[in-house]
């Protein structure tokens, strides 16, 4: 193993679909309206967040100044942050401009949801699932530099942060397991809101990128940040086992993965 690069790396974590499987009568609903047929854990690393903050604020003031978006009524909420989800499209486009030009990397853990996995590996338990993920997204990138800084998109209870941060050791001992070394990199995690940290929503949109790619196979704007990307895990398509990992020399092909 490379010895780490002196200084800092941030990452900033977000999540596409959601962890849920079941009603609240225990029904299987996933796929069903309301409820993802995949969970997409994704993140961007940047040496230094704050060219990011900066060009992000700029474009917010930009379109907040924009005379032909006045009067759209999601652009109370763009106005407040950027959400791929809800912004307009106008405004998306300016967005995915925006992010071409930005320097950072992304990596992604896709997960189907298959009932199967989630009773035998995770007991049921959605926790679990999820620090899972936060585990393989995070077990091969925190030995490269002294000291690095993860920032989750808050949600809910700040119980959450104490699993968090083992699930992410839990990455880190796989690595070392794997490697046989030892890892004695800094790590601080927290968790943020995207108003509070804009780099948050950078990654909120790559995230949408790649959910509309595999849930809606509408890969145009998957294509145009593709460069970005330099690692997307799809962990439970067995059919392509063990190639269902994509980067820069193997470009993800949506239409050959196996179907959700």
């Amino acid at each position: 193993m490379k010895k780490p690069q002196t200084g800092a790396n941030w990452y900033f974590v977000d999540e596409s679909g959601d962890p849920t499987f079941y009603d609240r009568h225990g029904n299987l609903i996933v796929g069903q309206e309301g409820c993802s047929p995949i969970l997409i854990l994704g993140f961007v690393e940047v040496n230094d967040p704050h060219p990011v903050r900066v060009a992000l604020a700029e474009l917010h003031k930009q379109l907040a100044e924009n005379p032909y978006l006045q009067g759209i009524p999601s652009m109370s909420k763009t106005n407040v942050a950027f959400h791929a989800k809800d912004d307009c499209p106008e405004v998306r486009q300016a967005v995915f401009g925006l992010l071409r030009s930005l320097d950072f990397k992304a990596q992604f853990v896709v997960a189907r949801k298959k009932e199967r996995v989630f009773q035998t590996t995770f007991h049921g338990k959605e926790e679990r699932f999820y620090d899972h993920l936060v585990s393989r997204l995070f077990q091969n990138v925190l030995h490269r530099h002294t000291e690095n800084h993860v920032y989750f998109a808050k949600r809910g209870s700040s119980a959450r942060q104490e699993p968090l941060e083992k699930a992410i050791q839990a990455g880190i001992s796989a690595f070392e397991e794997r490697y046989k070394t030892q890892v004695q990199t800094k790590i601080n995690v927290s968790a943020q809101t995207p108003v509070g940290e804009p780099c948050l929503q950078v990654v909120d949109y790559m995230n949408w990128a790649v959910y509309r790619a595999f849930v809606k196979g509408e890969v145009r704007y998957y294509r145009f940040v593709e460069p970005k990307i330099s690692l997307l895990v799809d962990l439970y398509d067995h059919v392509n086992y063990p190639n269902n990992w994509y980067t820069h020399d193997r470009p993800l092909d949506i239409n050959k993965i196996s179907p959700l």
